[in-house]
């Protein structure tokens, strides 16, 4: 037996060279996912050297295609997206539009076809899942507002995207001129004697996945969780692993040659249908090292198809595709949320999270070429725009951290001089609910308070004791939801950002005698904080850290007390365990 197959070399080529260019992206804090990528240029045809087969990482690409969509259906929370739908589906599907238009004309100026132009325009207009969630996640705001907000909006592009994947090959079929190739089509024409055109192929293509969507609710979320409970009763761990594995790639393979739909889509449904039963987070943990080992495998192979050269002979077009990704799509999201009234600091980290794109963008870029809508140079500018939007992803959201104060500051203006007057005219409130552009009202009427910034899980809990100690407080917090929540309890509540000064001032900073910041995110715990100190140097501040940096952060800043949440469950295990031990000790022994 040879000790060198083409699968094996492949394989190890892949995995050893993303493993160090992996470890290497991490250490100067990028996302491995840019080393993935490097590592598939290394080893593709484009660079001297060991180069990959060619005709099996497609193959395992596809594989790690079905996981990567498994694993989205598997964390899409219908639950998520409803309660921000209001911004998030009309705001996405205006942004995913534009960059559509701006990458549409950029295709139209290389003179690419028209599909060619439309299929480049959205995959630079869906950003990817991996960075954003590892972005938000590195800064403490996935259960945040603005998180949420975030996470929403990319559901909703998510799922435009899987719509995407199942409507252009059947636009493509017509527009080709090609032979019919679906049976039912083939079917129907030789029925009717005519041809079906493209609106009836569409709308034959939108009603097998309808049927699809139907069997997989209706049958699906019965027999498949019902299956994964058999086999989790079994206590078999390795059985588990196994039958979430089956279920994924078995779908995705049943619905493409049952109902002729994308190995992507069915993938996507049976990690929705998961996503409700009680083991999804089960699944999703024995599943998560298949997923991240094929995922690396889908990123190298995409890099293997990137020509590098590109970056010599199309210097103008390239930056022309990051210019869409970076400036473009973050400014229509940007004016979105501000017209939604969400505040600047929202508006800022959104357009940050969104100024990449990734993984959809691979698989359409992909699907373009294989269809022959898009040219191989497109998809090397997709390639390239990608790579380059990673890397830049951390400084956009720095740049955002250091121009939001000056947003804020001009916001803050401009409603000053737009509202001068009816700040006498309105009814006097204990509080008003107040964004971070509406920070020149009247302050609360509270004196030797407590000022408690976020009203999450933690938040909830400070306000619960504050108010059954009977310690007058007032809550600012980002969502107007809480904030109206709230107000029908008969709490003071202020809506905004609580690092602006504006809005510090309306919860009377200067007169209140303590403030606890209960946000997660230390970095903005920081300029709250701060600002705070300087508008009152007597007040008492409690914060919360994840880290002994944090911690250190958030005291040079002048936070009195700072609890970090580890240390304080650890310490009250340590407590509770003493106590137990002392009853025992203190109970009397048997009597002889």
């Amino acid at each position: 037996m040879p000790h060198a197959t083409p699968l094996i070399s492949t394989l190890v080529g892949g995995f050893v060279l993303a493993f160090i260019l992996g470890a290497i992206a991490h250490r100067f804090r990028l996302p491995p996912l840019v080393g993935y990528l490097v590592a598939g240029i290394l080893v593709g045809p484009y660079t001297p050297g060991f180069v990959a087969d060619q005709n099996l990482a497609p193959e395992l690409a596809e594989i790690g295609v079905i996981l990567l969509m498994f694993g989205v259906g598997l964390h899409f929370s219908l639950k998520d997206l409803l309660s921000v739908r209001v911004i998030a589906v009309p705001g996405a599907i205006v942004q995913i539009g534009f960059a559509t238009l701006l990458g549409w004309g950029m295709g139209y100026l290389m003179g690419w076809p028209t599909g060619g132009s439309l299929v480049f325009g959205l995959a630079l207009s869906v950003a990817s899942t991996v960075v954003l969630l590892k972005a938000l996640q590195e800064r403490r705001m996935v259960e945040t507002a603005k998180g949420r907000i975030a996470v929403g909006w990319l559901i909703v592009e998510d799922l435009a995207m899987v719509l995407a994947l199942v409507l252009i090959p059947a636009v493509a079929s017509v527009g080709s001129g090609e032979r019919l190739s679906d049976p039912l089509a083939v079917a129907l024409v030789e029925m009717s004697g005519m041809d079906i055109g493209i609106g009836g192929l569409i709308g034959l293509t939108l009603l097998k996945v309808a049927l699809f969507v139907a069997v997989m609710l209706v049958f699906g979320r019965k027999v498949i969780p019902a299956i994964l409970h058999r086999i989790a009763h079994t206590g078999s761990r390795e059985l588990f692993r196994l039958g979430v594995l089956a279920i994924a790639l078995g779908v995705a393979f049943g619905a493409s040659q049952l109902f002729g739909v994308s190995l992507a889509l069915g993938a996507f449904f049976a990690g929705m249908v998961l996503s409700e039963s009680e083991l999804s987070h089960s699944a999703a943990r024995e599943s998560l090292p298949l997923r991240d080992a094929f995922s690396v495998l889908f990123f190298v192979s995409v890099g293997m198809l990137f020509d590098p050269t590109i970056l010599l002979r199309e210097p103008l077009a390239i930056l022309a595709t990051v210019f869409i990704i970076v400036i473009g799509k973050s400014a229509a999201a940007f004016l979105i949320v501000v017209l939604f009234r969400k505040g600047i600091s929202t508006a800022l980290t959104i357009s940050a999270s969104l100024a990449q794109i990734g993984e959809f963008s691979f698989i359409l870029a992909e699907l373009g070429v294989g269809l022959k809508l898009l040219p191989e140079e497109g998809r090397d500018f997709i390639l390239a725009g990608a790579i380059i939007s990673i890397v830049l992803n951390p400084l956009m959201f720095y740049l955002t951290e250091r121009l939001r104060p000056r947003f804020e500051d001009v916001a803050a203006r401009r409603a000053a001089r737009k509202t001068p007057q009816t700040e006498t005219a309105a009814p006097a409130e204990p509080v008003e609910q107040a964004t971070e552009e509406e920070d020149t009202r009247a302050p609360v009427q509270h004196d030797g308070h407590c000022v408690l910034v976020g009203y999450g899980r933690v938040g909830r809990i400070v306000a619960a004791n504050l108010k059954t100690a009977k310690i007058p407080f007032v809550v600012i917090e980002e969502s107007d939801t809480l904030v109206s929540d709230l107000h029908a309890e008969g709490i003071d509540a202020i809506a905004g950002h609580a690092a602006s000064a504006g809005l510090l001032s309306l919860a009377n900073i200067a007169r209140a005698r303590s403030l606890v910041v209960a946000i997660p995110d230390a970095f903005e715990a920081g300029y709250i904080v701060e600002s705070a100190k300087k508008m009152n140097g007597r007040l008492l501040v409690i914060a919360r850290a994840h880290s002994d940096a944090e911690v250190e952060h958030l005291t040079n800043l002048g936070a009195d007390t700072v609890i970090m949440g580890e240390r304080e469950v650890a310490n009250g295990m340590l407590k509770r365990l003493d106590q137990i031990l002392h009853s025992e000790m203190a109970e009397p022994g048997p009597v002889v």
